[in-house]
């Protein structure tokens, strides 16, 4: 009985605080900030697709516009809004249904011999949880050259 008696008092102690409740963080608001001062910041002129991805046609191409299944060749930089590379690959030959989806969709919008930037929310990057080395709810920035498409 005694051990009892200590067990409710230390469970009164212990569910009596004053824990402020966690809120869920809203990446995705977080995100399109971060992005829009980015833009802001390096002044560059983005576009916004409906999904919330962000794109710059640096150099236009001549070349075909990948879909949504094409293998392509790329040379890329991936960072984070503060600069700091976290990939980097030249001469890479990949399809895009096996990328992330804001790769799948933002490679569509370059032609092949094109270049550009893409600005990438969470939630079409590796979402709201650590993937790897990759914070979970970060904006994933690359500089993409579109080599080839087939």
């Amino acid at each position: 009985m005694k051990y009892l008696s200590a067990l409710i008092i230390l469970f009164s102690i212990v569910s009596c605080g004053e824990d402020d409740p966690i809120e869920p963080i809203d990446y995705d608001k977080q995100n399109e900030q971060e992005i829009l001062d980015y833009i802001a910041k390096n002044n560059l002129d983005a576009t916004k697709s409906n999904t919330g991805l962000y794109y710059v046609i640096e150099k236009e191409g001549t070349g075909e516009h990948p879909n949504v299944n094409s293998d392509v060749t790329v040379n890329y930089k991936g960072y984070y809004t503060n600069e700091k590379v976290f990939d980097q690959n030249d001469n890479i030959t990949f399809n895009l249904q096996q990328v992330i989806s804001g790769w799948t969709e933002g490679i569509t919008y370059f032609k092949e011999g094109g270049s550009g930037i893409l600005l990438v929310p969470s939630k079409l990057g590796y979402g709201y949880d650590d993937y790897r080395e990759i914070p979970g709810g970060s904006v994933l920035i690359f500089d993409i050259d579109l080599l080839d498409v087939k």
